[in-house]
């Protein structure tokens, strides 16, 4: 058993100077080593290594059971792995913090179905997300600034949703309410942004819109979308990994990936 699973989790940045594992040389934002996790005799990870790189935007595919998910758990605390190790921004260990330290550290996780205050104005969202990083009593008594004004503004911009900073968030189509939080989001000032099958549900045109909003964000952040969209993939990946039953079946560009026979047999179809 890992001696990560022997202690609870302490709170607050664990930075272990020098710790073993991650490449420094190659400015991994994200770093993954041989991390196993069984449930009931089940193996979801099988010895799953990967790492992503500073500002990059990286694409996971793979048939449902592959690990997608899971993986994202660990890299977000709310599953603990039997063994490996996982390091963020260079030296990290997020294996010794809780789910909410690993929020604060600066990863953003947005699930398939949106979750916004929905009887709220859109910019209210955005101001309650941003005021999360203050902690509860501030935000109770805090009052926006005019560069904190200026900020939401910027980011109704950037969602594409400046047009509906007072319409009420329940009012707002699939599409906007998914743009909207991930809006709520960036305003924590995530260094890394994990989605997870943005576009499921959305039209044409939304997903489109999402795809430009995606693809935006590269280099300032780094992205790691899961999604089953193939050819919505195609339209914004740089990078794609493939995992199957826990591990890394295949990796490169999207046209790489696809014609690789090995993705074909167990995951594209002939």
């Amino acid at each position: 058993m890992s001696p990560h699973r022997e202690s609870a989790p302490r709170s607050g940045p664990v930075v272990l100077p020098g710790a073993p594992g991650p490449d420094l040389l190659h400015g991994a934002i994200l770093y993954l080593d041989g991390v196993t996790l069984s449930f009931d005799g089940f193996r979801a990870l099988d010895r799953l290594s990967l790492s992503i790189e500073r500002g990059e935007l990286r694409c996971i595919i793979g048939p449902n059971g592959a690990g997608k998910t899971t993986m994202m758990d660990v890299v977000t605390g709310r599953t603990r792995p039997d063994e490996g190790q996982v390091y963020f921004d260079r030296n990290v260990d997020l294996l010794a913090l809780r789910e909410p330290d690993i929020a604060m550290a600066g990863i953003g996780r947005k699930f398939q179905k949106p979750t916004v205050f929905e009887n709220l104005p859109v910019f209210e969202n955005l101001e309650l997300a941003m005021k999360k990083r203050r902690g509860v009593f501030a935000s109770l008594f805090a009052r926006l600034g005019s560069e904190e004004r200026d900020r939401i503004d910027a980011m109704l911009g950037t969602i594409g949703l400046a047009g509906e900073r007072g319409a009420r968030a329940g009012a707002l189509s699939h599409g906007q309410k998914q743009w909207l939080e991930i809006g709520m989001l960036l305003m924590q000032e995530p260094q890394l942004l994990l989605v997870d099958e943005p576009v499921a549900g959305m039209t044409h045109q939304e997903t489109e819109r999402t795809a430009e909003l995606l693809v935006s964000l590269a280099g300032t952040h780094s992205v790691v979308v899961v999604e089953h969209d193939m050819a919505f993939v195609r339209s914004i990946a740089r990078r794609v990994t493939v995992l199957h039953e826990g591990r890394v079946l295949a990796e490169g560009s999207m046209d790489d990936v696809q014609n690789d026979p090995r993705v074909i047999e167990v995951y594209l179809g002939a």
